[in-house]
């Protein structure tokens, strides 16, 4: 089915932050990238092999290869840097989620860590996300399923900028440490108490609520299917999926941003009127 194909509207906003297709070696001429990158799509949205690509995308290992090349260049992860530059970051929610892998994936003993645990759930992995005031991802970390959530926050908060944040968590981020970091860096935690606290910390519970934003964003990264549940072996494949989804899903709300932009104006305009009854 050609619905998990990219539209033309979306193509347009994210050809132009691909390589070039003609690199003037010499050779059959390559599939064209939005081709190439409908195929990637397709994979990730449908959670099937790679050896089940539809024929019209090329040669499915064609595909495979430019996916590969294109996390060994660094281009997805670039362009999801690139996107993440436009975040909010008045308001950041960190979580994370764990995603089941197959039983075909294997937990590594040896070389490169796949990042795929071992517990009586069985074998899997957790994406740790950092979203911003919209719901959009900052920061993305990869880590084995049993690993605790606490660990990675402060290495997730490192490479943003959260002066002036308000950083939104839920009671599994209670550490102290975590707390002296947030305010050492000129940041406000909104992360309540853990139950049977000797002293409960101040919770703006209002604020609080906003933290559903990074339920959502992995609510749609599991949308689609090749991150749903953990098929690739290799770490960096599963992230190169990973982030190709967020890539889309800053994409497909670039819209949203701009009517929320709008609507946040109208509404400050709108408080600062008076308003006279005749």
């Amino acid at each position: 089915s050609r619905r998990y194909e990219l539209t033309d509207q979306e193509w347009e906003q994210i050809a132009s932050l691909l390589p070039p297709e003609k690199t003037g070696n010499p050779g059959r001429p390559s599939k064209d990238n939005r081709t190439m990158l409908n195929g990637m799509v397709w994979i990730a949205r449908s959670g099937a092999p790679w050896r089940d690509l539809p024929e019209r995308y090329g040669p499915w290992n064609s595909v495979y290869s430019r996916f590969r090349k294109w996390i060994d260049d660094g281009i997805l992860d670039n362009i999801f840097r690139l996107l993440s530059l436009e975040a909010e970051l008045d308001e950041l929610s960190l979580d994370a989620t764990i995603v089941q892998a197959t039983s075909t994936v294997q937990v590594q003993k040896k070389g490169v860590p796949n990042e795929i645990g071992h517990s009586r759930g069985g074998a899997s992995s957790k994406i740790h996300a950092v979203v911003d005031a919209y719901g959009y991802p900052v920061y993305l970390m990869l880590s084995e399923g049993q690993r605790n959530d606490i660990n990675f926050a402060i290495p997730l908060l490192e490479h943003i900028d959260i002066e002036k944040s308000r950083v939104l968590a839920d009671r599994g981020y209670d550490s102290q440490n975590l707390i002296d970091y947030i305010y050492e860096k000129g940041a406000e935690p909104t992360i309540p108490s853990k139950k049977g606290a000797k002293f409960e910390r101040h919770c703006d519970w209002w604020l609080y609520k906003e933290r559903h934003l990074v339920e959502k964003y992995f609510l749609k990264l599991k949308g689609f299917r090749r991150i749903a549940t953990r098929y690739d072996k290799l770490a960096f494949t599963y992230m190169g999926f990973i982030c190709l989804a967020s890539i889309l899903i800053w994409k497909n709300n670039q819209k949203l941003i701009i009517f929320k932009h709008a609507l946040g104006e109208f509404m400050l305009n709108l408080r600062s009127m008076r308003f006279r009854f005749y």
